[in-house]
């Protein structure tokens, strides 16, 4: 199963990536300045995984991603960049399997 970490960035806004079973992530969200937000974005993710419609696949000069996007398809979070597109559409499907039940887990520092 995977898990959502909490962490603060360097900027001192809250963000959130879902890490798969073992422990690699592939998933970093946007940052948000309220805690509330990103819960609420969580919870939109743990939801919506399952829809393919909730992901944009992309491709670029740097290889091939995909953003997680809301219903209005404001960007919430995005992945790494894959060598290839099957391996992108791996990501997507890891994301549909473990984001439904992922634990939330906080590391941000008080």
């Amino acid at each position: 199963m995977g898990k959502i970490e909490l962490f603060t960035d360097k900027k001192g806004q809250t963000r959130f990536r879902l890490k798969n079973a073992t422990g690699e992530p592939i998933l970093a969200s946007v940052p948000f300045n309220k805690t509330t937000t990103v819960f609420t974005a969580i919870e939109h993710v743990r939801a919506d995984a399952g829809l393919d419609e909730r992901y944009q696949r992309n491709k670029s000069e740097s290889g091939y991603s995909f953003t997680f996007v809301t219903a209005d398809q404001q960007p919430l979070a995005r992945s790494e960049v894959y060598t290839t597109s099957a391996a992108r559409d791996q990501g997507i499907a890891v994301v549909k399997e473990n984001a439904a039940a992922a634990e939330v887990v906080d590391k941000r520092v008080p």
